[in-house]
């Protein structure tokens, strides 16, 4: 810091030289009281403590104030190289800083907050991310599990089974009866398209079982429609006279290639 001493008519002038980038800049030395006060530079935003000028503060030549020439603003502005006699190489910034408006405090909030709100926006996008494939995942498993039949075991694990056929027997029920002195087993369901396509329907196959769920009889039949459209569901009927008086259990599915006639 160099200090100019005034004439009665002038301004006492301060040369401040940021610590960072060495560019120089001229200040009014009335705005520095002790113990002084922080400046920022206007070239990389450094922000240095400058302390107030003392009483043995180097002195400078006075400097020639041109009649016309208005006083110094509040707001400096860099020096110009010549105004270093040692020969300075330092460079100069091209814009002013002014020491009022400039305090580190005010920095170092406005920063923290703006780097605090990036952050918190991109955890809420990623929330909101992590939230949209969730439900797309759910909302959509019927799709998912068509096209990849393998994630069907991954959705029953958490208790989110899926139909890969796309076509499923809702409304199972059986009843009893005696027709002309004969036992008669009737059984009704009904099929149901859940997909978004139009499906075939499968023969439908009923198991009787024993107490130890052991088969003890079988049948195939049609349900009596080819196919479903999307959301499509059709009632069937079919009747066996003399089931095995064993029978206990029944289980109603469709029929898979393999299966036994």
């Amino acid at each position: 810091m160099r200090q100019f001493r005034p004439t009665p008519d002038a301004i006492e002038i301060m040369i401040l030289t940021c610590p960072s980038c060495r560019t120089r800049y001229q200040a009014d030395s009335a705005r520095f009281v002790a113990p002084g006060r922080n400046v920022r530079c206007a070239k990389c935003g450094q922000v240095w403590f400058q302390a107030a000028p003392g009483p043995d503060s180097e002195l400078e030549p006075e400097p020639i104030l041109a009649p016309a020439a208005p006083a110094y603003p509040s707001s400096a502005a860099p020096v110009a190289e010549t105004a270093a006699p040692e020969g300075s190489s330092a460079n100069f910034g091209s814009g002013s800083v002014s020491a009022d408006s400039i305090s580190a405090p005010v920095e170092s909030t406005r920063r923290p907050l703006g780097a605090a709100f990036a952050q918190s926006a991109g955890w809420a996008a990623l929330i909101f991310l992590v939230a949209m494939i969730g439900w797309a995942s759910v909302q959509y498993r019927q799709t998912i599990a068509r096209l990849w039949p393998q994630s069907a075991s991954l959705y029953a694990a958490v208790g989110l089974p899926v139909n890969v056929r796309g076509i499923e027997l809702t409304n199972i029920s059986y009843q009893q009866e005696f027709e002309d002195g004969q036992p008669v087993l009737s059984v009704t369901g009904k099929v149901v398209n859940i997909s978004n396509r139009e499906l075939p329907v499968p023969e439908i196959r009923v198991v009787l079982l024993d107490d130890a769920k052991h088969e003890l009889y079988h049948w195939n039949f049609d349900a009596g429609i080819p196919t479903l459209k999307p959301g499509g569901e059709s009632t069937f009927v079919t009747r066996l006279s003399s089931p095995p008086p064993e029978a206990r259990n029944l289980n109603v599915r469709f029929a898979e290639s393999g299966d036994a006639r």
